[in-house]
């Protein structure tokens, strides 16, 4: 029997049939775990398994207003937001202590691989402090200056924030824009300097900072190391005691406000909900304010950190609801939610998105233009800042002109198209939103009005009746160190911008403050900044309304033909330079062909400049040894009559990649 089982085929045998008989096991148990997870829900009572296994029973409704904390967690990239959520977990119980948990509650595969924050996300926490059980609603928010409007909406559902600063880098432009955003709202901030274990921190130095921007007094601030874990009790306790309680009732009629919403295969939207009056239960009837539509609540619960049903959700606390929204028009971010036949007071909702940037999107191949459409509306949903239009181009069919918050939202919401769709597309070089104005009360009446906004360069009116261009300008803030103010003066003026306002904010940093066109930062500026501060710098910019400008339209040409795609408008003083640079660039990206490309660049009928793709070459008079001369010109005749009817059905491919590059410097 030995001498069998030593054996390799009798080996490989054996342990084949172990890994059959495991895997039954385990799918038994995967079973048995999916049935006992449709069953946890038990009457009035919410039960949370922790990673010890240890079984804890809360009841929601032992939490009334005055026991519940909602706050956000506000600073800018890179300064520890979702390392400081981590840690709270821990603290409170929600996830065990590990090595592993880095990023909890980024659950998007984008935010992993790119170690940032890009979609706001909720978890409920419970902390004793002085005898006393309290439910906090910490709502982790995105740092990066495109997803602005996430925190604007965050902060809806809160009653205070926590300021999070590092201690090594000190004020960065999103403090600033953060703090002010909390400021306006009135709402109580906790300043917080995170990072204070690492061997360059200057508390000092960057608690001066606060108290000369923000006129925060140094004993108010706490200092912490989210990584290390170090005075996280004291954030603890400083939300309960400094976050006002929400002001809300149990006994007024249900009213709900939806801050936030995204979308699931199988059960449709999940909408996330702060209800500020009465109580809402699995079962309930009810309405939405703008829709007027009726929905049965299906499940509604807690993020622990993810979605854990409850049996209802009490005034002042924070939860989402499942209510078979299968149309994703049904969960408006914004929509104020109230039972059937009991309507209450609107809430004013949120101020709607501006798309700072549009770009083509089209299918890689017309045959998956549904399904593209489909993933669109879907991710949409998650992402309710992204503008839509219906668009056309001769060269990539149908598709859709989209409007986003900034680049960085752009790449983000096509990479998740890719990761979570698996939708291939093709994406045109971007541009911001411009307004002309138009004369000739025949042309105002075609148009629908004297000012038009073009999202489409190449559909701008014919030029003989625009009487006006404007651009749209931004207001940017600069903080950079001082040894760099003659290069940060530099490129502000190189990108037209305003001679900036400079501040000190300390000893070794200055804050400019310039206005610029939103078309000269939309690609690189960023990257050149950086590069010009040795990393230092850091941009932050708000929307400052249009100015008129004096704009031109600059058309492409391969072999004669316009690329509508890379049409564009801009200043008439960088006409030339950008049209030069394009050129230069399509050269390199567009590959070789057997026939000549001619590059154009024009402003009417004005060539500005040109690039050729020199063809592959052959020599078709290689072979000719000798003989008659004419034999050979008659080869050259005919070799050159060939190109020229390639050139003139060739079909020039652009690589997608190459609508991006040609921006960049």
């Amino acid at each position: 029997m030995n001498t069998i089982l030593s054996c390799p085929l009798a080996r490989l045998l054996q342990n084949r049939h172990i890994a059959n008989r495991c895997l039954h096991i385990l799918k038994k148990k995967k079973k048995d775990l999916y049935r006992y997870s449709c069953d946890h829900e038990r009457s009035f009572s919410t039960s949370f398994y922790l990673a010890n296994k240890k079984e804890v029973c809360i009841e929601l409704s032992e939490f009334p207003p005055e026991h519940v904390r909602n706050f956000s967690i506000i600073a800018h990239v890179d300064h520890g937001k979702s390392t400081l959520a981590d840690r709270l977990l821990e603290t409170t119980g929600v996830i065990s202590v590990s090595s592993k948990n880095q990023q909890v509650l980024d659950r998007l595969q984008v935010e992993k691989e790119r170690g940032i924050t890009v979609k706001a996300q909720t978890a409920s926490l419970f902390y004793t402090h002085k005898g006393i059980k309290y439910l906090l609603n910490l709502i982790d928010t995105p740092g990066h200056v495109d997803f602005n409007y996430e925190v604007s909406r965050s902060l809806s559902a809160c009653q205070g924030v926590i300021l999070l600063v590092d201690a090594n880098q000190g004020v960065q432009a999103q403090t600033v824009a953060n703090f002010f955003l909390a400021f306006d709202r009135d709402l109580p901030v906790i300043p917080v300097l995170n990072k204070i274990d690492l061997k360059g921190a200057q508390p000092n130095v960057v608690m001066q900072q606060l108290h000369k921007l923000f006129d925060i007094l140094p004993e108010d601030v706490l200092q912490i190391s989210a990584k290390l874990g170090t005075g996280i009790d004291e954030v603890l306790q400083q939300i309960v005691e400094r976050i006002p309680s929400p002001v809300a009732d149990v006994k007024k009629p249900l009213k709900c406000l939806m801050f936030d919403s995204w979308y699931t295969p199988y059960r449709g939207a999940v909408a996330s909900i702060a209800v500020l009056d009465g109580v809402v239960k699995k079962g309930d009837k009810i309405m939405t304010h703008h829709k007027q539509k009726v929905h049965e609540v299906q499940e509604i619960g807690i993020m622990y950190p993810t979605e854990f049903p409850t049996h209802a959700l009490y005034a002042g606390q924070v939860g989402y609801i499942i209510a078979n929204m299968k149309n994703i028009k049904d969960a408006l971010v914004g929509e104020t939610i109230y039972h059937q036949n009991k309507p209450t007071e609107p809430m004013p909702g949120f101020k709607p998105a501006k798309p700072m940037v549009f770009a083509g999107i089209f299918p890689a191949d017309q045959s998956q233009h549904m399904a593209l459409k489909l993933a669109i509306e879907k991710l949409t949903l998650n992402d309710s800042s992204v503008d839509i239009h219906i668009d056309n181009s001769a060269v990539l069919g149908q598709g859709w002109r989209l409007g986003f918050l900034g680049l960085l939202h752009m790449d983000v919401f096509i990479t998740r198209l890719d990761q979570e769709f698996n939708a291939s597309v093709i994406v045109t070089a971007p541009n911001v939103p411009y307004k002309v104005t138009i004369k000739g009360a025949k042309n105002i009446k075609k148009y629908g009005g004297e000012t038009l906004t073009i999202l489409n360069p190449c559909k701008l009116p014919d030029l003989s009746i625009i009487t006006e261009f404007m651009e749209p300008m931004v207001k940017g803030t600069i903080i950079a160190p001082t040894e760099h103010i003659g290069e940060m003066v530099n490129i502000i003026l190189e990108r037209r911008g305003t001679y900036p306002e400079q501040t000190f904010v300390d000893e070794s940093r200055v804050m400019f403050t310039s206005h610029l066109p939103l078309n000269e930062i939309l690609v690189d500026f960023f990257d050149e900044l950086k590069s010009l501060s040795s990393g230092y710098a850091s941009f932050d910019y708000e929307d400052a309304d249009y100015e008129t400008s004096d704009l031109v339209k600059v058309n492409y040409l391969l072999n004669g033909k316009e690329v509508d795609e890379l049409t564009m408008l801009v200043h008439v003083s960088r006409a030339r330079d950008i049209a030069v640079r394009v050129c230069e660039k399509l050269q390199k990206n567009i590959p070789r062909q057997n026939f000549l490309i001619v590059i154009q660049a024009a402003v009417g009928s004005k060539i500005l400049c040109r690039e050729d793709i020199k063809p592959y070459r052959k020599d078709v008079t290689a072979k000719c040894y000798g003989g008659d001369i004419s034999r050979k010109t008659k080869l050259l005749k005919q070799q050159a009559e060939g190109k020229k009817k390639m050139r003139l059905i060739g079909r020039i491919e652009v690589p997608r990649d190459a609508f991006i590059n040609i921006l960049r410097k």
